[in-house]
């Protein structure tokens, strides 16, 4: 049985455009590569996370017109979707298994996680109902994202026939996520002694960024296949009836590099999916603001992106040199702005309230409003996201 895993972003609220590229990916998968089975992540068909757009009947209407609408066309190739469903007053967070242009099989997620970014408490109802859905003789459990990170789901699977448990996520990035869920795999893994395919979100929205990274490991434990993270793609595998066979196994990135590639995602997808137009930044030629706007390019292409210096009588030459520098390397529309006259006019009109005291801090701060009033108001004019610079001791 081949397997066809959409490692792809779903944008929240666009259940039009997630339909057609749901649609898209299993023609693709079915026409190309002669898949049996494709997964998609978990509520794909809405986006992750909908939050209070599930408190909306029509919206809900919507997500169940799409899917009547989308089943007829995917013949030829079952589909594992994810997507909320309504039952009894119910909502659900689901999981469709589609054959033959209908609903075939139906997984309500038993484990709804409300720590944390979590709060799937407040719009779902939890399963009770393992789920093994049989496929050319094969017998394959289904089960969504929290449900991996405890024994019973997995087990309840096996005990009700499955061969192999699939799950369906969209499991946030942290530093350190790699390890976590390769552990949880492992124990369930040997908890079950079945194989697990664990096909994973990619992209941001809001403030969450979905790594992908999915991952498939044998019976023995043992990896079997790992996409690359931060990248979407159309990945296969197969499963013989016993264990699943060994296939693409990307190198995982370093902290570092997993970081940045992190950053670059939430900047991207932050920027694209809320209509901006590009970033403006202020570049102060130190390596805080010369690494946000490297993010930023590598993030949107140095095009949409847009430098300002800002001067003061306290900037250092070497600062404006390296700040025109580095927007030189990296091709960025660049900006000299002095702040003397702002920052004296704000002095001139405090002059009274201050009059009699010692200049401190609150001189000082007044350059960096002034900075951000600048930068604010390009941003409103243009369209482009402003990016702080500030590290965290800021």
């Amino acid at each position: 049985m081949k397997i066809a895993l959409a490692q792809h972003d779903f944008f929240v609220g666009d259940v039009e455009g997630n339909a057609a590229r749901i649609v898209e990916l299993a023609v693709e998968a079915r026409d190309r590569h002669g898949a049996h089975l494709i997964l998609f992540p978990e509520l794909a068909l809405t986006g992750y996370p909908p939050e209070d757009l599930l408190l909306r009947p029509n919206f809900i209407d919507l997500v169940e017109r799409k899917l009547h609408e989308l089943m007829p066309r995917v013949r030829g190739i079952d589909v594992l979707l994810g997507l909320p469903l309504r039952e009894d007053g119910l909502l659900r967070n689901c999981a469709v298994w589609l054959r033959d242009g209908r609903i075939h099989a139906r997984y309500d997620k038993q484990i709804l996680p409300n720590h944390s970014v979590f709060d799937e408490k407040r719009y779902f109802a939890p399963g009770q109902q393992a789920c093994v859905v049989e496929i050319d003789g094969h017998r394959v459990g289904v089960t969504i994202c929290e449900d991996i990170w405890h024994p019973e789901p997995a087990c309840a699977a096996r005990d009700a026939g499955a061969q192999l448990i699939v799950n369906i996520n969209a499991s946030p990035y942290h530093l350190g996520k790699h390890a976590e869920r390769m552990q949880v795999l492992r124990d369930r893994v040997a908890e079950t002694g079945l194989p697990v395919v664990y096909l994973n979100l990619i992209g941001g929205q809001d403030e969450l960024v979905f790594d992908g990274e999915s991952l498939a490991l044998g019976r023995d434990g043992g990896l079997r296949f790992r996409a690359p993270p931060f990248r979407e793609g159309l990945h296969f595998l197969e499963f013989d009836g016993a264990d699943l066979l060994a296939s693409e196994i990307a190198t995982p990135p370093g902290e570092d590099e997993s970081l940045y590639a992190a950053l670059v995602t939430g900047v991207r997808d932050y920027a694209r999916k809320n209509g901006f137009r590009g970033a403006v930044l202020g570049l102060s030629g130190g390596i805080d603001s010369a690494l946000t706007l490297c993010i930023a390019v590598d993030a949107l292409g140095a095009d949409a992106v847009e430098a300002v210096m800002m001067p003061y009588r306290y900037t250092a030459d070497i600062s404006i040199e390296d700040s025109r520098l580095i927007a030189q390397t990296l091709g960025v529309k660049y900006r000299e702005i002095p702040i003397a006259p702002m920052v004296e006019g704000f002095m001139s009109g405090l002059a009274a309230e201050f009059a009699g005291l010692p200049p401190g801090t609150a001189e000082e701060n007044i350059q960096a409003r002034c900075r951000g009033i600048v930068l604010m108001a390009i941003s409103n004019k243009t369209g482009r996201l402003l990016l702080t610079t500030g590290n965290k001791s800021e």
